[in-house]
C-alpha cells in the first residue's frame, strides 16, 4: 500500500504518513526512502574535518545520536524506551574504514560504481536508538582479545596506531571487570574504540537519564580504581564531579536530578553536571550505604530482569532493597526528586570516656542559611570517624530527622572526630569551632586522608563563599596545608584560591592575595623544583605543573625567570619541554610578556601537528594582558586556525585571565553574538561559553545586563545556565561588600607579622 501524504510536523521533529485506506492490525514492514544531509553541526549523521600527514584537509563521516539525533540520519521512532534490531549496510568509496556497532559479516562490489562497496554488519542485538553508530573515514588501528575473547580495536587518525596502545590496554581490562561485576558478559562480538576529530560529547535524555548517565560516570571510576589503584581515583572524583555537582546544586536555579522532559529542545538543559556528576555522587553515597557485596548482588537481579526493556529509576531502587534489605527507594528518593542537599552542623561534648555528637541538618544554599517555612529534609547515611583510626568509620548512622543525637563511645578528650569519611555522603558539614580547631593538626601532620582534607577545605570554602562563616577562616586553613603532598588536594585548593583571586581582581589589594598565592605554594613549588625525580607517578608530574602554574602566574620572581629561560630554549629548539610543563611556562611567560610572545605562541600553535598541543596553546592565550593583544586573541578564537568546538576554551581562556580580559571577551560575545550562536546552535557548547564568561563578575548591575541581552537574544537550549550564572554573579557581589574589608585587613596583617612554620 503507497503512502498518499506526509505531513511534517518540524516543530516536534515528526511526520505523520497517511494511507489510502485503513490498514490492518497487526505485524507489518513499512519500507521508506529517504534522504538526509551529512551535516556540519557535530550532530547525527555528520562530516568530521581531518588533515591528512601531507597536510590535505579531508573529511570523515561519523554519528553522534544521544540524545535525540538518530532521527537526522534515518526516520525512525527516536525515543530510549522503544527499542528493536538494526541491520546496516554501508555503501563508501572502497579505499575508506566502514565501522558500525556490529562486525562486518559482508563486502560486496556496488553495481553502479566500481570504486564503492557496500559494506553489511551483523544484526544488532534489541536496543535503543541512538546507540546506533557508523563511521566512514581513513584509519588505522592496534587490537587485541580480552580475556573473555572479545575482539577489542582502536581505531586512530593514519600513522598514529601507536597512540593507540594504551586506550587498546585499558579496554582490554576493563571488559572482563563489568563482566565479573555485574555478572553479565558483554553483549557484542567485538568492541571498537574510535578516536575522532570533531565531536561534542552526548546530550541527555528524558526522565530516567540520570540513572543511566550518573551510573556511567561513577563505575568508570570504579573501574578505573581497580585497574589502577595508584592513581588515588577517588579524590580526583571528589574534586572533579562531587564539588562541582555541589557548587551548581546550592543554587536557587538548580534542579532536581529526575526532571521530566516535554520537549526535545528542553533535553539540552538537563545536560549539566547535577545529571552526571550529582547522579555519579548519590550512586557512590548509595554504593557505600548498601555495601559492595549487596550492591553487585542488586545490579545483577535489575540487569537480568531488565535486559531488553525499559527500566525506571525505581526498578533499581527495588532491586537494590530486596538485596540489601535497607530502605533504598525511601533515602534515594530525597536525593534524586528535590533538588538540592543539606548542610549537618555538628557540636560535640565530652560525657565521661565518651563523645556526645549534636547534628542538625538544613538546605545548604549559596546564598547563606535557608530562609523559609518548611525546609526540605533528606535521610542522610551519615559515617564518622575518629583520630584513633582515620580511615575506618567507628560508626554509621542513618540521619532520618531534622536533629538527632549520637554517641560515640570511648573517644578520650584529645582525639578529633570528623563526619562524612571519604567526602562520600553528598552533604556538606559546619563544625563547631572547637571540633573544627581540633581538626587542624590533621591536616597538617597528614593523618587525615586525602580525600577527607580535600573536602574539609572545600566544605569551608563554599561556607565562606554562602555568608556561613567569614573568608579569613578559611585562609587560615589554607595555610595549614603547607605540607600537602596530594595532587588532586592541591587542584582543589588552587581552584579554590583562583575563584577567591578573580573575586579580588574587583578590588585594590589585587596584588596581596598574590603575595598570599605565592606565600602557600611557594615550600612545594621548592620541594619539587622543576625535573622530574626517579620513581614519580604521574600525580607528581600533574603536580609540578599545576604548582609552578600558580607560582608563575603570580609572579613568582625565580620560577618567572625560570619560565623565561626554558621558553627560550624551547622556542630555539635546545631543550624542549616535557608536556606537563608546557601549559604552566606558556602561561607564565604570556602573563608576563608582550606582543612578540604572544606571536611566538601562535606560530608554535600553527605548527604543532599534536591537536593537544594546539589546545594546550588554546587554552592558555588567555592570559595575556594588554588590550590590543587580548582583542587579538579573540579574533584568532574564531579564525579558522581554531577548531569550532575549541572555540569556546579561546573566548573562556580570555574571560578568566584578567579583569579586562572579562569585559572584553563579553563585549566580544555580544559583538559577534549571531555567529556564535548559528555554530553551537542548541548545543551544550553555548552553555559552556556563556558560563566560562561571564561567571567570573562581582557586580551587580552586570547581572542585570547579562539577563537583558539574553532575553533580546534568545538561547533556549541555555536557559538554565543563563540563570545560575546571574545568580553567581550576585552572590559573588554580595561576597565581595561582606568580606572584602576583612580579608583585606588580615592579608596586611600577615605581611606585617609573617606566620611562623
Amino acid at each position: 500500500i503507497h503512502a498518499t501524504g506526509f505531513n511534517y510536523q518540524n516543530e516536534d521533529e515528526k511526520v505523520t504518513l497517511s494511507f489510502p485506506s485503513t490498514l490492518q492490525t497487526g505485524t507489518g514492514t513499512l519500507k521508506i526512502d529517504f534522504v538526509g544531509e551529512l551535516n556540519d553541526k557535530m550532530k547525527g549523521f555528520y562530516r568530521s574535518k581531518y588533515t591528512t600527514p601531507s597536510g590535505e584537509v579531508r573529511y570523515a563521516a561519523v554519528t553522534q545520536f544521544e540524545a535525540t539525533d538518530a532521527r537526522r540520519a534515518f526516520p525512525c521512532w527516536d525515543e530510549p524506551a522503544i527499542k528493536a534490531t538494526f541491520d546496516i549496510s554501508l555503501v563508501v568509496p572502497k579505499d575508506r574504514v566502514a565501522l558500525s556497532n556490529m562486525n562486518v559479516i559482508d563486502r560486496k562490489p556496488y553495481p553502479d560504481d566500481e570504486n564503492v562497496v557496500e559494506v553489511k554488519f551483523a544484526r544488532t542485538p534489541v536496543m535503543s536508538t541512538y546507540l546506533v553508530a557508523f563511521v566512514v573515514g581513513e584509519y588505522d588501528f592496534v587490537e587485541t582479545r580480552s580475556k573473555d575473547g572479545v575482539c577489542v580495536r582502536v581505531y586512530t587518525p593514519v600513522g598514529k596506531a601507536e597512540q593507540g596502545k594504551f586506550a587498546l590496554e585499558v579496554a582490554a581490562k576493563t571488559l572482563p571487570f563489568y563482566k565479573d561485576y555485574f555478572n553479565v558478559p558483554y553483549p557484542l562480538p567485538k568492541i571498537d574504540l574510535i578516536a575522532i576529530a570533531d565531536f561534542a560529547a552526548g546530550k541527555e535524555w528524558w526522565t530516567h537519564l540520570w540513572l543511566n548517565e550518573g551510573f556511567a560516570s561513577w563505575i568508570e571510576y570504579l573501574c578505573v580504581d581497580h585497574c589502577f589503584p595508584e592513581y588515588d581515583i577517588w579524590t580526583q572524583f571528589v574534586s572533579a564531579d562531587y564539588t562541582r555537582a555541589q557548587e551548581l546544586d546550592a543554587l536557587d536555579n538548580s534542579h532536581p536530578i529526575e526532571v521530566s522532559v516535554g520537549h526535545p529542545s528542553e533535553v539540552d538543559e538537563i545536560f549539566d553536571a547535577i545529571s552526571y556528576s550529582k547522579g555519579a555522587s548519590v550512586i557512590r553515597m548509595l554504593h557505600d550505604y548498601i555495601g559492595d557485596k549487596d550492591f553487585k548482588k542488586g545490579m545483577n537481579m535489575y540487569l537480568t530482569k531488565f535486559q531488553q526493556k525499559n527500566a525506571a529509576t525505581e526498578d533499581l531502587w527495588e532491586s537494590l532493597e530486596n538485596a540489601s534489605g535497607k530502605p533504598i527507594a525511601a533515602v534515594m528518593n530525597t536525593w534524586t526528586k528535590q533538588m538540592g542537599f543539606p548542610l549537618i552542623y555538628v557540636e560535640a561534648e565530652q560525657v565521661e570516656d565518651d563523645r556526645l555528637l549534636r547534628l542538625s541538618q538544613r538546605k545548604f544554599c549559596a546564598s547563606g542559611p535557608y530562609v523559609g517555612e518548611d525546609c526540605p529534609q533528606w535521610m542522610v547515611p551519615i559515617t564518622i570517624s575518629t583520630s584513633e583510626d582515620p580511615n575506618q568509620a567507628k560508626l554509621k548512622v542513618l540521619m532520618d530527622k531534622p536533629e538527632m543525637n549520637v554517641i560515640l563511645k570511648n573517644v578520650k578528650p584529645d582525639q578529633w572526630v570528623k563526619l562524612n569519611l571519604g567526602t562520600v555522603g553528598f552533604y556538606r558539614t559546619q563544625y563547631s569551632s572547637t571540633m573544627l580547631e581540633s581538626l587542624l593538626p590533621g591536616i597538617r601532620d597528614l593523618s587525615l586522608p586525602p580525600v577527607d582534607r580535600l573536602g574539609l577545605q572545600n566544605d569551608l570554602f563554599s561556607l565562606a563563599r554562602a555568608g556561613i562563616i567569614s573568608t579569613v577562616e578559611v585562609l587560615k586553613v589554607m595555610e595549614a596545608f603547607v605540607n600537602e603532598p596530594n595532587y588532586t588536594v592541591w587542584s582543589d585548593l588552587s581552584c579554590n584560591l583562583g575563584i577567591l583571586s578573580t573575586l579580588l581582581s574587583h578590588t585594590d589589594f589585587y596584588e596581596e592575595i598574590q603575595e598570599f598565592v605565592k606565600d602557600v605554594f611557594s615550600p612545594i613549588g621548592e620541594r619539587l623544583g622543576w625535573d622530574p625525580k626517579p620513581g614519580e607517578g604521574h600525580l607528581d608530574a600533574l603536580l609540578r605543573g599545576l604548582v609552578l602554574g600558580k607560582l608563575g602566574k603570580a609572579g613568582h620572581k625565580t620560577t618567572l625567570e625560570e619560565a623565561r629561560r626554558r621558553f627560550k630554549d624551547h622556542v630555539e629548539g635546545k631543550q624542549i619541554l616535557s608536556a606537563d610543563l608546557r601549559s604552566p611556562v606558556y602561561l607564565t611567560v604570556l602573563k608576563h610578556g608582550d606582543g612578540t610572545t604572544l606571536d611566538i605562541m601562535l606560530k608554535l600553535h600553527k605548527q604543532a601537528d599534536m591537536q593537544e598541543e594546539k589546545n594546550r596553546i588554546e587554552r592558555v592565550l588567555g592570559a595575556t594582558l594588554s588590550p590590543e593583544l587580548i582583542q587579538k586573541v579573540l579574533t584568532f578564537a574564531l579564525s579558522e586556525e581554531v577548531r569550532p568546538q575549541d572555540t569556546v576554551s579561546v573566548i573562556g581562556g580570555v574571560a578568566g585571565g584578567s579583569k579586562h580580559g572579562r569585559k572584553a571577551a563579553w563585549k566580544f560575545i555580544k559583538d559577534n553574538w549571531e555567529e556564535l550562536y548559528n555554530r553551537y546552535q542548541g548545543g551544550f557548547l553555548i552553555s559552556r561559553l556563556i558560563k566560562l564568561s561571564v561567571e567570573g563578575f562581582a557586580v551587580d548591575k552586570m547581572a542585570g545586563e547579562v539577563k537583558a541581552f539574553f532575553e533580546s537574544h534568545p538561547a533556549p537550549s541555555a536557559e538554565r545556565t543563563i540563570q545560575q550564572c546571574c545568580e553567581n554573579i550576585l552572590l559573588n557581589a554580595a561576597w565581595l561588600k561582606r568580606d572584602a574589608e576583612s580579608i583585606h585587613q588580615y592579608l596586611l596583617q600577615r605581611k606585617a607579622s609573617p606566620p611562623t612554620a
